[in-house]
């Protein structure tokens, strides 16, 4: 069942995946890791995208947030992370639960 904490947190292991690949590439670390880490990123924004794609046709999520992660996801997971922050926020009653439907 897709719902927006557990794309949510996907989409946490995304970025953090995505941050420990540019920390072995920038520090010149093994090339089987680097490797790994790669196809972790590229699995995980292709398995995001499609993620999204239905998410939004269940009105889980907004087509903004969608977008975020497929076509920004791509080169920066962080930025779909970062969205999934912000329309939490915004969507969030007064006394601070949020319900898990469209947002």
């Amino acid at each position: 069942m897709i719902t927006f904490t557990r794309l949510k947190y996907l989409s946490f292991a995304h970025s953090a995946i995505y941050l420990s690949l540019l920390t072995v590439w920038l520090t010149g670390g093994p090339e089987g890791l680097k490797t790994v880490l790669g196809w972790g990123h590229g699995i995980g924004w292709i398995a995001m995208s499609l993620l999204c794609i239905a998410a939004v046709r269940l009105r889980v999520i907004p087509l903004w947030l969608a977008v975020m992660v497929a076509v920004i996801g791509g080169v920066g997971p962080f930025a779909g992370s970062i969205g999934f922050v912000v329309c939490e926020r915004r969507n969030a009653p007064a006394d601070g639960q949020l319900e898990h439907g469209m947002v």
